[in-house]
């Protein structure tokens, strides 16, 4: 009996030893809440945040970089006498805030009483100084220094974008838990499409303090530290120069400019009007400036060169040229009479042949040029000839970059749209549909719609006799030096090369003796060019150029959109010739055709 009850004995003794001994490893090893606890007041644990990469120009000038800020972060466990009037006074906030600050602070899934939480965030340098040494009054406060974006000037906003915190939606989609509540992401522009190269990689620092809270040197001289990695530097195609002087000329004006390197595809200007203050969307004021800006009526924050879909007009003639050129319907030597029945036109020329026709942006030649496209007799019916036509000339202008994104590194970019046998179905309603109801695509007005940096492509595509390379702003990431892959191959239009010198024939005569000859023309450089001019009834037309320059060997590619600002031989075709002339030869030398810009009466 006594021995049976030793056993049960030792047996209880032996099972107690075993829960203890499972609660331990549970504590100690498994269960990091207690180890926190004891060490909370030893080991502060501080994040240090990396710096993001600078973005520059092509010429090494420098965009953006980054000026320090600060976090006041909080250790619920260690706040002790909390004076909350004396605090409120300090920082300049109110008790109500302080209050919904704490409030928020323990609402946090990730909250912990004895851990560092973000309390008040993007102190400046001087609301830093003037805090600093107050700070020991209040028990279990803390700064932590971090970086926030600057700027050299306040030119290219539109594309660079902006950084502010992360959101609570795109936190909880962070599949690989790359970012923290409160850190700091690339919002929009290149800020965004280049997060993943610019944002770096955060370390942690182990410091430790003494039981009055004064940190006493590294944890363990460092050896659980890690640190930071600064995020890869971006070398941008942009001309700052150039950019500076397309935003000079656009003050006052709805539109855009888009230059391009017709060799390489680098985005040398890229000028959104109207624009905004990039400083405006840095620091604590970025809530309510951003409010002021978005609810903007002129809408700042429109990216146009990617963003706003206009009718194209005369500038889409040369593509139809090529089209019907490769489709062999037409020949350089094909002559139309200016028959005004057809179609509406300028008043002074007939019988053009097709560089003629180009030079001169003759209505009634590109209405018959489609017409004997789309109508070719394949079958017994308008209705499905117009069809069949359609689709092939749907193809070779989609090959020209219209219709699809091109690609180009930002995001929001929009498609544009050339319409296809689909699109006139649906507008139909399934009824039958032939040439007559669509010939207005035939000089880039009805159903067609570009974007602007479609229209600088294409200038590019023609300056490159047949291909062109997706526009891109960043020619070179980090160390490597190397824009992304996509960048660096070519893309083929459907047409052959040899067209595009009727192409280029055409546009030189266009600006030195067809529509833009009055300020489009360079004397020191042949500049081949094609205006437009798209209807905007009831409001004035918008005025359209694109271009390139010189002939041979070309340097820049451009497109200005002006809206509500007449003939595209006037606002539009003047800013192009103004931006080639700077760019190639670093100042502008016609004075007159600047003050013209400037002045901005372009319906007198």
């Amino acid at each position: 009996m006594n021995e049976g009850r030793k056993e049960i004995l030792q047996l209880v003794f032996v099972l107690v030893a075993i829960i203890f001994l499972i609660k331990l490893f549970f504590i100690q090893v498994l269960d990091n809440k207690y180890a926190e606890l004891a060490d909370s007041n030893a080991i502060l644990r501080q994040v240090e945040y990396p710096f993001r990469g600078l973005i520059k120009d092509r010429n090494g000038k420098l965009i953006v970089f980054n000026t320090p800020e600060y976090d006041v972060t909080v250790i619920l466990k260690e706040v002790k006498n909390f004076d909350t009037a004396y605090f409120c006074r300090v920082f300049e906030i109110s008790r109500e805030e302080v209050r919904k600050r704490f409030k928020e602070m323990k609402s946090r899934k990730e909250f912990s009483p004895v851990k560092p939480t973000l309390f008040i965030d993007q102190l400046s340098n001087e609301d830093f100084a003037k805090v600093q040494d107050r700070l020991d009054d209040f028990s279990g406060f803390y700064i932590e220094a971090r970086t926030t974006r600057a700027y050299s000037t306040n030119a290219l906003a539109n594309a660079l974008g902006y950084v502010s915190e992360i959101s609570k939606d795109r936190l909880e989609n962070d599949a690989d838990k790359i970012y923290k509540q409160g850190d700091y992401i690339g919002q929009s522009g290149i800020e965004a499409f280049y997060e993943e190269q610019l944002r770096g990689k955060r370390g942690i620092r182990f410091k430790l303090r003494n039981v009055k809270g004064i940190e006493k040197g590294s944890f363990k001289d460092g050896a659980y530290d890690t640190l930071s990695v600064p995020g890869q530097d971006l070398i941008t195609g942009i001309d700052l120069d150039l950019q500076l002087y397309g935003e000079r000329l656009m003050q006052g004006k709805s539109g855009s400019i888009a230059a391009i390197e017709p060799s390489t595809g680098e985005v040398l200007a890229l000028v959104s009007g109207p624009s905004y203050d990039p400083t405006l969307l840095t620091g604590k004021n970025y809530s309510s400036n951003f409010k002021f800006i978005s609810t903007d009526s002129m809408k700042p924050l429109f990216n146009r060169p990617l963003m706003a879909q206009y009718r194209p007009g005369s500038i889409f003639k040369i593509a139809q040229a090529m089209t019907a050129l490769q489709e062999g319907v037409i020949t350089p030597d094909t002559r139309f009479r200016c028959d005004k029945s057809l179609i509406g036109c300028h008043a002074g020329h007939d019988n053009q042949d097709l560089r003629g026709a180009i030079a001169n942006s003759c209505n009634p030649y590109f209405f018959a040029t489609l017409r004997k496209m789309l109508n070719k007799n394949i079958s017994n019916s308008p209705f499905e000839d117009t069809r069949i036509g359609l689709a092939e000339w749907n193809k070779h202008i989609n090959s020209f970059g219209f219709g699809n994104r091109l690609g180009i590194d930002l995001p929001n970019e929009k498609n544009g749209l050339i319409p296809t046998p689909a699109h006139y179905d649906k507008a139909y309603n399934n009824r039958p549909w032939k040439f007559s109801n669509i010939y207005s695509i035939a000089i880039g007005e009805g159903e067609n719609l570009v974007v602007p940096i479609q229209m600088a492509n294409f200038a590019a595509t023609i300056a490159n006799r047949g291909f062109y390379y997706v526009p891109h702003l960043v020619k070179a990431i980090g160390k490597d030096g190397k824009p992304l892959p996509q960048y660096t191959e070519r893309q083929y239009t459907t047409i052959d090369s040899a067209y595009f010198k009727i192409a280029v024939d055409a546009m030189q005569q266009v600006v030195e003796t067809g529509t833009g000859q009055y300020r489009a023309r360079l004397a020191d450089v042949i500049v081949c060019g094609k205006t437009g001019t798209v209807q905007n009834d009831p409001l004035p037309a918008h005025s359209v150029f694109i271009a390139f320059a010189p002939r041979d060997n070309p340097k820049i590619a451009i497109s200005v959109y002006v809206e509500d600002a007449g003939q595209g031989a006037r606002a539009a075709a003047s800013i192009a010739s103004l931006m080639i002339e700077k760019y190639l030869f670093g100042k502008t030398k016609r004075q007159f055709i600047e003050d013209y810009v400037l002045i901005g009466k372009f319906l007198d």
